[in-house]
């Protein structure tokens, strides 16, 4: 029996998709706001990126070429089940290279090739509310965005620096959107949140288990919170050098060499160091699925 006869395309009926579109229009209209929107049930676990399948599903056409990544890697099992769910359903290609994807899904990470026009990533969201560590409420976290009152995601980087001396914020670094919502970026490193800014491609942010969609249209102004004498700074990469491209001011993982005991890093965008190492040795630089 082929794919056609066991599942619609893109697995949801045509009404699903509509119902998740009209959440997405809404979205990108307002830029950060979270659209409340009616989340289905999947084949996978709620909270294995559930929300931005479901965009993805929501989307994607016939001539669309998809790649997922999970943090960083384009072959962890996570990222390896969406493809297989999204191309068994619908049949289109895959590639590894966030140049040749019209759509790209995403956990914890946002590619090192930059994002062009017409490109559409795909972030997931475990939690999509920046103020609930500082309000349980979602009735007072609703009325906090409408009038803007955000001086307690102020003061719990405020009382970062108290402790630290510096905002800690390992990812999910809060932003503010188009000088009017603040937003969680979803759990990506500071080091891609400047990435966000004015960004050429639209950014979509599904948060299948909380019910929420959010958006950030291209070109919108997208700025990291701080204070002006502790400006927004990103993970320090000074003198780190990938050992397998030679790349720097790259996103890196640490890897301690068990005989050595020594730390040498490497690109944490696996697609992204793969293309490089196959340019430096005189090889063709894309790699598709």
């Amino acid at each position: 029996m082929n794919r056609e006869r066991l599942y619609n395309f893109a697995f949801f009926d045509e009404g699903s998709k509509r119902e998740v579109r009209r959440a997405i229009l809404k979205a990108v209209a307002i830029p950060g706001y979270q659209v409340p929107f009616a989340s289905r049930e999947m084949p996978i676990a709620r909270g294995w990126g559930t929300g931005g399948l479901q965009i993805t599903l929501s989307l994607v056409g016939k001539e669309d070429v998809i790649k997922v990544i999970d943090q960083g890697a384009d072959e962890s099992v996570n990222a390896v089940s969406i493809k297989r769910l999204v191309v068994g359903t619908t049949g289109i290609r895959t590639t590894d290279d966030a140049r040749e994807a019209t759509i790209i899904q995403s956990r914890h990470r946002i590619p090192e090739f930059p994002l062009a026009r017409g490109q559409i990533l795909v972030l997931q969201v475990p939690m999509p509310e920046p103020l609930r560590f500082v309000e349980s409420s979602e009735y007072a976290t609703k009325r906090l965005h409408a009038e803007k009152e955000y001086s307690g995601a102020y003061l719990a980087l405020f009382e970062e620096i108290m402790k630290y001396g510096r905002v800690a914020t390992g990812a999910d670094h809060p932003v503010l959107v188009h000088d009017r919502y603040v937003m969680a970026p979803s759990p990506i490193p500071r080091f891609d949140n400047p990435k966000m800014m004015r960004c050429e491609a639209l950014i979509l942010l599904g948060a299948g288990r909380e019910k929420k969609i959010y958006a950030v249209p291209p070109f919108t102004k997208v700025a990291s919170l701080d204070f002006e004498d502790h400006p927004f700074e990103v993970e320090s990469l000074e003198g780190r050098r990938c050992r397998r491209c030679g790349a720097r001011e790259v996103f890196m993982d640490e890897i301690i060499d068990d005989a050595s005991g020594g730390a040498e890093y490497q690109c944490n965008d696996a697609s992204y160091c793969a293309s490089r190492t196959r340019a430096r040795a005189g090889a063709p630089a894309s790699g598709g699925g």
